[in-house]
Parts: structure tokens; sequence; C-alpha cells
């Protein structure tokens, strides 16, 4: 580019669920300048809202919305609104609730890693063991919860489920989501695999203003996030489950068989034929195991493989010559045949 400096763009998503009351308190304090930062675009994802959210947010100057004509869902909405940012040139996205759980004004402070390039996500950490409002048992299974998933990414997250997060365009284009309940877990885990860098920066959460939308309890949001975990875990190491359990069964079977063949070599082997049948069971079981690591680790490449194509498509997709393309696109998807989005 000759020496050019480009401008550093940030997009502000807000996904939204009639979101009308709160969402001027998130609004109130976001920030006009942040430093590092040249330009500060604000974006609301409107998930099927029945109320005047998108109103409320145009009115405060908001100058981007993603429509969805049903709620979607939040994975959804995220992955919705981090197209529509990356089309029209963003080079960081930071993401944050529409129920004003999380501080607008720490925004400047979450992607100062990003811009200084120390890394490529930044989780906001709302130090959840101090929050008055989370009972004893929420706060341990949300540490518990923390834990598995630094274990399944090998990370040091303190608060894997919390929203409010900053990605920068490389980032972005490495991850894809695939879950439909909450991309929170998932992303984590595909950073963690994939080597992204990825850190955390101490918030502190606003007061509670509503309850959740994603679940009713928090068993099912256990339930929801157990599930989106192991999907993200299998995803990169289902071989190495393989591989261990090829190991145990194999061991398992080896055992008997041994102590079948000790007391033939003995003479008394007689009335023991159950050591060598359970032996061989396990054996089969543990080859049964060998042959599904195989075939695993070859999708793993397989997979690897397509998502480094899929990495290269996007960087075309969202390049400077596409984003004038994009441009054109109204705020439904359709083409107008005129530059609709920013300059």
């Amino acid at each position: 580019m000759n020496g050019e400096v480009l401008p550093m763009r940030l997009f502000i998503q807000i996904p939204c669920l009639n979101e009308e009351k709160t969402l001027p308190l998130v609004l109130e304090h976001m920030p006009k300048e942040i430093p590092g930062i040249d330009d500060i675009q604000l974006l609301i994802i409107d998930d099927g809202c029945s109320d005047n959210t998108v109103e409320v947010a145009r009115s405060l100057g908001v100058q981007h919305v993603v429509h969805h004509a049903k709620p979607m869902g939040l994975a959804r909405a995220f992955r919705d609104g981090v197209d529509y940012a990356l089309k029209h040139g963003a080079d960081i996205v930071v993401n944050t609730d529409g129920d004003n759980q999380y501080p607008s004004s720490a925004i400047g402070e979450l992607v100062q890693p990003i811009v200084r390039h120390e890394a490529d996500i930044v989780v906001g950490d709302r130090q959840t063991a101090k929050i008055a409002e989370f009972s004893w048992f929420k706060k341990r299974m949300q540490a518990f919860g923390s834990w598995v998933v630094n274990q399944a990414a090998g990370t040091h997250i303190p608060d894997a489920a919390s929203g409010f997060r900053a990605y920068s365009k490389n980032s972005l284009l490495k991850l894809n989501i695939v879950t439909e309940f909450s991309y929170c877990m998932e992303t984590i885990i595909q950073a963690g695999n994939k080597r992204i860098p990825i850190t955390s920066y101490a918030i502190t959460a606003n007061p509670k203003t509503r309850e959740s939308r994603l679940f009713s309890n928090i068993f099912e949001h256990m339930a929801k996030s157990g599930g989106a975990i192991i999907r993200s875990f299998l995803m990169f190491k289902s071989n190495v489950i393989f591989k261990w359990a090829a190991i145990v069964f194999s061991i398992a079977g080896l055992i008997p068989i041994i102590r079948f063949l000790v007391l033939a070599c003995m003479g008394i082997s007689a009335g023991h034929l159950q050591s060598l049948l359970l032996g061989v069971a396990l054996l089969m079981i543990g080859v049964m195991c060998l042959s599904l690591q195989i075939i695993s680790e070859v999708q793993r490449i397989q997979r690897k493989l397509v998502e480094d194509e899929l990495e290269r498509t996007k960087e075309i997709l969202y390049s400077t010559p596409y984003q004038k393309i994009w441009g054109e696109q109204d705020e439904w998807g359709g083409y107008t045949g005129k530059p609709t989005g920013i300059k």
C-alpha cells in the first residue's frame, strides 16, 4: 500500500430481542472516541423484535441494523452481525448485550490488547465470584464451566460464558460458528485449538435488568452449555478420545487373555474359558476404537484443509473491492443498486 496507513474501524454490535427499555442504557455510555481507533460504528441485530427496539436504536444514533424476521438465537445473531461488520470494513468487532449487563464505558479498554497487537480476542471477565446477584451454586458452576472450557481449549479465560468480547478481523476469519445455542464456549475452544491469541480483561458487570432469555434456569443452561462444549471439543480432539479408548480396552483385553494363557500353561485352564472370551471381546472393542481413531484423524485433517480454504474465501469476500458491493445492500439484505453503507 506504499506505506499508507489505513484507518482502524471498530464495529460495536448489540444483539437485541425486545430491548427498547434497556438499549438506551447500553448506548448512554458508549464511547465516542477510543485511542487507536479512527472510526466507531454502531450495529444492532434485530433478532425478531416485536417492540420498538429498532426505532429507539435509530433515534439514539445507531447507524446499522441487521434484521431477522423471527428470533434465530444468540449464536445466529452474533454470526450475522459479524458478517455484516466485516462486509463493511470492520477491523475489530465488539459484542455486547442489549440488556445492559456489560459496561459500555469499558469498551475502550477492552479493545486495547487488539490495538496493541497483543491478542486477537479479548473476553470481558465479569469476576463472577463478586456478583452479589449470583447464588453460591451459580458461582461454583460458572467457575467449573470455565475450567472445563479452558481444559478443552488449553486457555486461561476466567469467565468463559461472558458475551462481552472484542475480536480482531484476523480472528473472525479463522472462527466458524456452528452451534445454535451460544457462541461463547465454542469460540474459546476454537481459538485455543487454532492457536489464536486470546486474553481477558476484568470488568464490573452492571446490575441485572431482566432474566436471561437464553435459558429458563441454570440447569438448562448447564445442559446446553455442556452440549456445546462437547461438540466443540469433538471437532478437534475426537481422535484423542478414540486413541485412549483403544489403549484402555486393549490393555483390559490382554489381562484376561494372559491370565488364561498362564493357567493353560499350568494345566488348569478348565473352567476359565470366560476369561478368554472376555479378553477377545475387549480386544475387538480396542481394535474398533483404533479404527475410529484413524478415521477421526483423517476427518480432522480434512476439516482443517476445508477451514483453511474457507479462511481464504472469507479474505476475498471481505476485501475492499467486495465491500463496495456489500455497500449496495439494504438492511434487509436486498440490493438497491446504489451505495447504502458507510463510506
